[in-house]
């Protein structure tokens, strides 16, 4: 059976369109996340995934922030930052989570980047650690939401 999905980069601006639209129904729909904290100047720089179905809609997205947005990966210019990672309702607990994370994962060692941070939501923790992320430092808020800090050399 083949996957019923594929996770590509987003290059072009309708992907990056997707990509946004995502997050603006996990983040900002299902999680309350005040709009004008969801996107932000890293967005630009930022390399973006996206999974989308076999007729093109789309399932997931996540971003991958590294280079001039060093001040979000710890002050080291050899450690990415995973963030946005966002699936939607409908295609949960069909692998997309996992694939997108893979993704970044490849666009960081494309890059040269030796590791890979991220700040999870509590609730995912288990999801993250399955896939070879460990816990750091205390739990904190993030737009009212509590997060700890992992991280996955690569």
């Amino acid at each position: 059976m083949s996957t019923p999905y594929v996770v590509r980069l987003a290059e072009d601006p309708a992907d990056r369109e997707a990509c946004f639209a995502v997050r603006k129904e996990v983040f900002v729909g299902e999680q309350g996340v005040p709009e004008d904290l969801e996107y932000d100047a890293y967005d630009a720089g930022a390399v973006h995934v996206l999974a989308v179905r076999q007729d093109g809609v789309p399932l997931g997205t996540g971003r991958l922030l590294h280079g001039e947005a060093v001040a979000q990966t710890g002050a080291d210019p050899s450690v990415g930052c995973l963030g946005r990672l966002a699936v939607v309702g409908a295609a949960r607990g069909l692998g997309v989570g996992a694939a997108l994370v893979r993704a970044i994962e490849d666009a960081a060692r494309a890059r040269g980047l030796a590791a890979v941070d991220l700040h999870a939501q509590t609730h995912a923790l288990g999801f993250y650690e399955r896939l070879g992320y460990e816990p750091y430092g205390p739990e904190h808020l993030e737009a009212g939401i509590p997060h700890q800090g992992m991280r996955r050399s690569l």
